[in-house]
């Protein structure tokens, strides 16, 4: 009889540095939050980007590259730095930017870790809440340091559901998802992941994804007691969309608004 592989537990120090990072890199997004001194453009893709995100992301870079100078980086703004510990941080610095642009609160700060044993670490700073929601694989899910937990919520009707924007939603997705009676709210992004992992809401849904985006809550997710698939239900190192929940309605939620694998 085959015996199944668990990835062993994480460093808690690993997850005490990367908590500590994101605090301070959201202290530099808060000097921007609500300027005139923005700097805000548009990149290639047409998505936007300011300074707070490149400044953020090269402190980020500068302070990973001084403590573990053999890990690979990767990150939103400036790409991936290749590295030969095995291990790799995912960096994006703002993650919400067209919230922040505007002065909603609800953008995130993320960092994650990837090792030899798959995700690592994972850390969601909300700056303007002044919340950090962070995991370490085997370690659990924390709250600002308290642990927490996904929500006890058993069926999709009357859950509630979170995504970044609706815009990126499949007009039959969005109808099957309004006539299952969940109840659809966004300003998502990180926060919603978060909201998740915390209990506050039951399901969030990203039918479009980069990496950076969720790298994070591949660990915090699953360590608050959820569950973090594609939309086809796999698990994979780099998913093209995302969706979390609490667990208990995870199977019910992809046979409503699933993709086929």
């Amino acid at each position: 009889m085959a015996t199944m592989t668990v990835a062993p537990p994480v460093d808690r120090s690993l997850v005490d540095i990367a908590v500590d990072l994101v605090r301070k890199a959201g202290e530099i997004t808060l000097h921007y939050f609500r300027s005139a001194e923005l700097g805000l453009e548009l990149k290639a893709d047409g998505t936007p980007v300011t300074a707070a995100d490149k400044e953020a992301e090269r402190f980020l870079r500068t302070e990973l590259a001084a403590a573990f100078p053999h890990d690979a980086v990767l990150g939103e703004e400036e790409g991936q730095v290749t590295g030969t510990s095995g291990r790799r941080w995912i960096i994006d610095p703002i993650d919400g930017t067209k919230a922040f642009s505007h002065g909603v609160p609800l953008y995130s700060t993320l960092l994650a870790l990837d090792d030899d044993h798959g995700p690592a670490v994972g850390v969601i700073g909300l700056p303007a809440l002044g919340e950090i929601v962070s995991a370490g694989r085997g370690l659990g899910c924390e709250l600002n340091g308290v642990p927490c937990r996904v929500s006890g919520t058993e069926r999709v009707a009357g859950s509630y559901l979170s995504t970044s924007e609706f815009n990126h939603w499949p007009a039959d997705m969005l109808l099957a998802a309004h006539r299952s009676g969940v109840a659809m709210r966004t300003w998502g992004d990180g926060f919603g992941y978060a909201l998740v992992a915390t209990g506050r809401i039951d399901a969030m849904v990203d039918p479009t994804i980069h990496l950076w985006d969720i790298a994070p809550c591949r660990v915090v997710i699953p360590e608050a007691g959820g569950r973090f698939t594609t939309l086809a239900g796999t698990n994979e190192a780099d998913p093209p969309d995302a969706i979390a929940t609490n667990g208990r309605i995870h199977d019910e939620l992809l046979s409503i608004i699933g993709r086929q694998p």
